[in-house]
Order: structure tokens, then sequence, then C-alpha cells
């Protein structure tokens, strides 16, 4: 599958390859990166790969998903932003998930926002959602800069989350 490529100012938003696995490993491997995600805690490398291959075939499957997110000018990888539907999800998802040694620059919300208008332009969706640990307020931040509101707190995947939300409109 032809996964479509997203250039912003900064950004390259592209496919995901095997050759991404040291800096894919080395970002989940981060305590500060893990904290929020999945089981809170560092993944080794042979996890890391079975997220990689996972959010791989999310796009074979749902012809949509995460890509992986590089600087355009340097080409080093910042982490991974994109759309994604699991089953058992309480909506389409627009998520983002951005290296610690990239924190700061504004990189998140970037390509979240540019990642959100493929969304509403090429899947033609009416609404988007983002799952967000509760102590999580940098990502609540980022949330808010692409349009996004607090709608509800559900438990997804057996955790407590807040759930933001956007419409099209």
């Amino acid at each position: 599958m032809d996964i479509p490529v997203i250039e912003t100012e900064r950004l390259r938003l592209r496919g995901i390859s095997a050759e991404d696995l040291d800096d894919f490993a080395e970002m989940n491997a981060s305590p500060d990166f893990a904290k929020y995600f999945g089981t809170g805690k560092p993944l080794s490398r042979w996890e890391s790969w079975n997220v990689l291959t996972m959010l791989a075939g999310h796009w074979m499957v749902r012809q949509f998903g995460f890509w992986f997110v590089e600087e355009k000018e340097t080409r080093r990888f910042v982490g991974r932003v994109g759309i994604w539907y699991p089953d058992g999800w309480p909506g389409i998802e627009i998520g983002w998930g951005i290296s610690p040694k990239f924190w700061g620059k504004g990189y998140a919300t970037e390509a979240a926002r540019a990642s959100r208008d493929w969304a509403f332009e090429t899947l033609d969706l009416d609404d988007l959602i983002s799952v967000i640990h509760p102590e999580n307020e940098a990502s609540k931040r980022v949330a808010m800069r692409i349009g996004e509101s607090f709608r509800e707190t559900l438990t997804v995947n057996g955790k407590r989350s807040d759930i933001y939300s956007m419409s099209r409109s």
C-alpha cells in the first residue's frame, strides 16, 4: 500500500520502515515517553518491533494510520502521529507521540494539524477523538491547539482516559 507523504513547514510525515526501528525503539525505551502510553513502562526493542509492525499493519487493514515523522531539514526521526481505530476504540482517533529529545518545539501540534486536515479531507470523517491519559497535560494542550475540547472520561482498553474530540465543522 502506498502511504501518502505529508509535508509541513518543518516536518515530513511518511510511511513506516524497518529501518526506523533503532530510533523508534530508543523513543519507546524512554521512561519519560512511555509514562502515558500502554502499560506506562518503557518498551524493549522486541516490544517496539511489535508496535512498529502493528502500526504498519493498521494501514493495510484500515487504509489509514500513523505516520513516522521526521524533520525535513535533518531527516531525523521525531516520532509518530496519525489516525487510528483499533477494535473496541470509542471512535477514530488522532494521536501523537514525539520523542522527548524533540519536546518543546511544537512538532506534535504541527504534525497533528496536518494529520487532522488529511483525515477530514481524505477520509471524509465528521469527528475525531483523542484518548489521553488523565495526567498528560502536554497532550491535552496539543489537543486543544488542534481544535479539540474535553468530552468525557471513559475506560479505554482497561485504562481511565480523558476523551477529547472535534468535529469537521
